[in-house]
């Protein structure tokens, strides 16, 4: 493993710098929205713009990468990135907020293909699920260490923001001075929703599901941790919550995915967010019931995501993996758009704390559905399943799609070596069986009496 992070090091240190300040400015909104008394519902929208711009990039960065090259690309939406974080606090309005956000998330989600293009090409077979394993780690860390960031400023003034915008910008020279070559950067055409619901619907379904999830609770667990009166650093606090139990939970939940049946994990893991959602509803002001609840349904959530691409790739040929991979991504990116509306909708309507009862439901319904697809399709056996590999729902559709192909490779190496060992074992075998019968036939000779 120190092998490959010697190669990938820069990288990941400009990938830790990126999501530090686009960690940071995620919080910053829900705070500054509140200081400026945004409500929720408008907050909402604003977050909404983040991941229609999102989305928006990435479908069409591969083809501006295609056209002027990836060095261009990539300095061309850092520029952006640093000033629109820079232009936040100066035009506090939600229109141009919501603008300022569709903006960030298409130069986000550009920047995502770019450096994970070069990542990708950093590393070679042997190596590329340890660097994607790196890689996502680097994300999550990065995530969580934007909210202590965050303590050290006042969300009412310009700094924070500008802080963000410096991280971001010299998150560039690291990636920059350590990518020498121009990889290849062909993001396959998304499966249509059609094809893609009839090869896995449960994924289809609870992939569309989880993007709700993940964007109520990147986009709008500040914005409820303002309506209640938390403090700066108890929100920051909650916020890190939610990505530290990834942390925890991926590993667990990845071994158990490679050795169970599918369905019946993600079953488990809805009902386990669902619960702590619950206990996050009924907590009243208990602090430490909250940060409880946001880092288990925050733990769940993550690996969910790994479940449904490794799910739907146990049902797909080779080849058609990367277009499968886009379909999921552009399916969680339209949950993504629609969850933080319905849970400004509900926040602002009927009360901040149904935050957790738009996610509980929302689990609930992940749950339940794929306890009824159980029913209606064979388990796969678990020996021609997939290998399971950690993707962040942050992850452009170049990592999944290299994530979901390599899991294939591995699995199916795997099962090359299994049956090669078995083959080995069977002529061991028929060689002692061999061995014995001579020597059982050599004894008989002896013991036959001599005339």
């Amino acid at each position: 493993m120190i092998q490959v992070l010697t190669s990938v090091w820069a990288l990941l240190i400009g990938v830790v710098l990126i999501m530090l300040g686009n960690g940071m400015h995620f919080t910053l909104i829900g705070l500054r929205g509140g200081i400026e008394g945004f409500s929720s519902a408008e907050l909402a929208i604003v977050t909404s713009g983040y991941f229609a711009g999102f989305l928006a990039g990435a479908r069409i960065t591969p083809r501006m990468i295609k056209r002027v090259g990836h060095v261009r690309v990539f300095a061309a939406l850092g520029s952006f990135t640093s000033a629109g974080l820079i232009a936040l606090p100066l035009i506090a309005e939600p229109w141009a907020w919501t603008l300022l956000r569709v903006i960030l998330g298409f130069c986000m989600s550009g920047i995502y293909v770019t450096a994970e293009s070069w990542l990708n090409d950093s590393s070679t077979n042997e190596t590329r699920g340890k660097v994607l394993s790196a890689y996502m780690i680097a994300q999550t860390l990065g995530i969580i260490g934007a909210q202590g960031l965050l303590t050290f400023g006042d969300a009412a003034n310009s700094a924070l923001f500008i802080v963000a915008s410096i991280l971001v910008s010299i998150s560039f020279a690291p990636i920059l001075l350590s990518a020498t070559s121009v990889p290849v950067t062909e993001a396959a055409r998304p499966m249509g929703l059609k094809e893609l619901f009839a090869g896995s619907p449960l994924s289809t379904v609870g992939i569309f599901l989880l993007g709700c999830v993940y964007a109520i609770q990147t986009g709008m667990a500040a914005v409820f941790g303002t309506q209640i009166d938390m403090t700066a650093s108890q929100i920051a606090t909650f916020v890190a919550m939610l990505f530290a139990g990834a942390l925890v939970f991926q590993y667990p939940i990845g071994w158990l995915s490679d050795r169970m049946d599918r369905r019946k994990l993600i079953f488990g893991a809805s009902m386990v967010a669902m619960g702590a959602c619950i206990l996050g509803w009924v907590s009243g002001s208990n602090l430490v019931f909250m940060m409880c609840a946001a880092f288990v349904a925050g733990g769940m959530t993550t690996p969910l995501y790994a479940l449904f691409l490794a799910y739907t790739n146990d049902f797909l040929p080779l080849e058609d993996m990367p277009a499968a991979s886009g379909g999921l991504v552009l399916t969680f990116g339209v949950g993504a758009i629609l969850g933080p509306l319905l849970a400004g909708w509900s926040m602002e309507h009927l009360g901040p704390r149904t935050f957790w009862l738009v996610l509980a439901m929302t689990f609930a319904v992940i749950s339940v559905y794929a306890l009824y697809r159980m029913t209606r399709r064979e388990a796969l056996p678990v020996e021609e399943t997939e290998s399971y590999v950690s993707v962040l729902p942050t992850a452009s559709p170049m990592a999944v799609e290299t994530a979901g192909v390599w899991a294939a490779e591995q699995a199916e190496a795997e099962a090359e070596a299994a049956a090669e060992e078995e083959a080995a074992e069977e002529a061991k075998a028929e060689a002692e069986a061999e061995a014995d019968a001579k020597a059982e036939e050599n004894t008989a000779k002896d013991d036959t009496p001599k005339v």
